[in-house]
């Protein structure tokens, strides 16, 4: 699979570097470096792209500026791309009414296009848009990259004697490689305590979704981001973990 990552800073190149480190033989990655800076309105969108494109089957859409969502359409155009990621992992640089226009715009185009809110829940057949909004899809192309990339997915092994994890694979990753950071600092972690603790980790990564309140979840990006991994973390120790009942007014031993 051909893909062309469009990137403008730090959020972008770290994407492409977990991607690059972990993607599976067969995938071929170039980037894109948009421009800095865009006027508020582009009505000339051909003094902002590069004269040519490398060909692509997949566009990343990493990008910090609304401007540059703009272009996708156009880019897409010129590298021949069949499908579009291009996650909102912050209001400022995709509103969710850009967004909806993007994906009317590709489709009239024939391109797929997906816009996980945040990028962090995207698996091959959906995403979210907001706290009850979700947007299945069908796409070879989306589906092949989430495979590997989008909601995270572990698979943890617990010793049922200690109840400590003993070995975390992953098996799907964070696109900014949280999941994977995450699996390798669980092992010899309580079931009782891994839940919280894997908040902690995606905390220290840090995560690179928007701190500021979204509106369409009551709460930021980040946070949400967060509790996807937490509960990936808790459903899997769920068996193990020991729950203690209090009653209150009796002493407890």
């Amino acid at each position: 699979m051909r893909i062309l990552a469009i990137i403008s800073g730090e959020y972008g190149r770290r994407h492409v570097e977990n991607i690059r480190r972990h993607a599976p033989p067969g995938w071929h990655i170039e980037t894109w470096q948009a421009p800095g800076v865009f006027p508020p309105v582009i009505d000339y969108p051909e003094d902002y792209l590069p004269a040519s494109l490398p060909p692509a089957d997949l566009i990343l859409s990493f990008a910090e500026q609304r401007g540059a969502a703009e272009l996708l359409p156009d880019i897409a155009r010129m590298s021949g791309a069949r499908a579009v990621l291009a996650p909102i992992d912050s209001e400022s640089w995709l509103p969710s009414g850009l967004a909806r226009q993007l994906r009317g715009w590709l489709e009239r185009m024939g391109v797929a296009c997906a816009t996980p809110k945040p990028l962090c829940s995207l698996t091959e057949t959906q995403y979210t848009l907001s706290r009850t909004e979700k947007v299945t899809y069908d796409n070879p192309l989306l589906a092949e990259f989430s495979r590997y990339f989008g909601k995270p997915e572990l698979e943890l092994e617990v010793d049922a004697e200690s109840r400590q994890i003993t070995a975390a694979r992953v098996i799907r990753d964070a696109v900014c490689g949280c999941a994977r950071y995450t699996a390798e600092n669980l092992v010899g972690v309580s079931a009782d305590d891994a839940e919280e603790k894997a908040g902690m980790l995606h905390h220290h990564y840090p995560c690179l979704a928007s701190m500021g309140i979204d509106p369409a979840f009551g709460d930021t990006l980040m946070h949400v981001s967060g509790n996807i991994l937490k509960n990936a973390v808790g459903a899997q120790v769920k068996p193990y973990r020991q729950v203690r009942y209090i009653t209150p007014g009796q002493k407890v031993d």
